[in-house]
């Protein structure tokens, strides 16, 4: 039997005699009318020759075989009750959960100060982190003291007596990979406005909402972002073998009620454009979509053709997207305090430093490299660091 090879590969070409003869037949041809991409002509004439490969076994064989695959939806029903199983119990611990974070929310903002029983950490040995404190500050000092000299400005130290913890949020941001390639510089002075970063979760329909508490800012009116994301988790009747687990189906974010000329998502370009007969030059203002972590609450509409380009794509960015939203839910709202102070960050947060040596040592660079938002989304995927069982898609 034939194989296609590079089938990711939009100008690849099938190489092999079976599929030269299929791709010069009929199928191919009806295929190509239809408009379809290569891509997916090529998934066709797979899928033909894997249907041709099965039409030429005896009958009885064949027949196993349908046996096998309603063993096969058997088992897929009872993995959809274990998933929606799995579901309800996050919900349940959710709540068990939620007293924690709202103290943690308290603690952070300086509403509730710990006594010291609360601050033990038994588990832990203090004396050293008390040492280093001590040698960081006296090192802060001479610092100081240098850049006076030599008329440069330091950073003010902090306030020994602040409430709270000041820019817990923005520092997590910092320090996580996948949102600090998400924040942008016009994003920072809002993200230091971030309170707290809360989960709720739904049990009909099954699915979550992260909600992003703000405080007072001057760039919108909105104490409370929130973005919403909707899983089905019962097989398609139509094909149910293909159920994999709870797939995404709807994902809604939020209005951002920006103040006047506060809005970060958008920027002003100017262009010149000449008149054909006349030769006359205008200058036209367009407002364009810009970097920024907040068209988080935005994510693209799927077109109403799910099979035209346009929709594969916009599923390929609604996929990061939720990798996104499922890793925030699962790594940072969970363990929040471990990703400030470092002791929880992933390896792929030091990719920089790696990043850098390589350019040292090559100047290939791809020009079709993913977004890094995405590019850090799918590595995160693909490393299999979700605590949830539940392996989640997008539909």
């Amino acid at each position: 039997m034939g194989s296609v090879e590079r089938a990711g590969d939009a100008t690849s070409e099938v190489e092999t005699g079976d599929e030269e003869e299929i791709a010069g037949g009929e199928l191919a041809a009806h295929l190509l009318k239809s408009g379809i991409t290569r891509n997916e002509m090529l998934v066709a004439i797979t899928n033909r020759i894997h249907a041709e490969a099965m039409a030429s076994l005896p009958p009885n064989v064949r027949r196993r075989i349908r046996a096998l695959r309603s063993l096969q939806k058997e088992f897929v029903d009872i993995e959809a009750k274990f998933y929606s199983e799995v579901h309800a119990l996050e919900c349940k611990y959710e709540k068990m959960y939620k007293p924690l974070f709202e103290k943690r929310a308290q603690i952070v903002n300086g509403s509730y100060e710990p006594n010291d029983d609360e601050c033990l950490n038994p588990w832990r040995d203090e004396t050293e982190e008390e040492e280093l404190a001590r040698s960081v500050q006296n090192a802060a000092i001479a610092d100081s003291d240098e850049k006076k000299e030599e008329n440069k400005l330091a950073e003010p130290p902090m306030d020994p007596n602040v409430k709270g913890i000041p820019d817990f949020w923005y520092n997590i941001f910092k320090n996580v990979s996948m949102l600090c390639e998400m924040m942008q510089d016009h994003d920072e002075p809002i993200i230091k406005c971030l309170q707290d970063i809360k989960v709720q979760m739904h049990e009909d329909p099954i699915g979550f909402t992260l909600e992003f508490h703000f405080a007072p800012n001057d760039y919108f009116t909105n104490t409370i972002l929130t973005k919403e994301y909707s899983m089905k988790c019962k097989p398609d009747e139509e094909s149910p073998l293909e159920f994999e687990g709870p797939e995404i189906y709807s994902c809604k974010g939020c209005e951002i009620n920006w103040k006047k000329g506060k809005n970060v998502t958008v920027k002003t370009i100017k262009k010149k454009q000449k008149h054909k007969s006349r030769g006359s030059v205008r200058t036209v203002t367009k407002s364009v979509q810009a970097d920024s972590f907040f068209n988080f609450f935005s994510p693209p509409l799927m077109p109403d053709d799910p099979n035209s380009t346009l929709a594969s794509d916009t599923q390929a960015l609604l996929t990061a997207d939720f990798e996104v939203g499922h890793y925030i839910r699962e790594r940072v709202v969970s363990r929040a305090v471990l990703l400030y102070t470092g002791e929880g960050l992933d390896e792929d947060d030091d990719d920089d430093y790696e990043e850098e040596e390589d350019e040292e040592c090559s100047t290939e660079e791809s020009e079709d490299e993913e977004p890094a938002p995405r590019r850090r989304a799918k590595k995160h995927a693909a490393s299999g660091q979700h605590d949830s069982p539940a392996e989640c898609k997008q539909q």
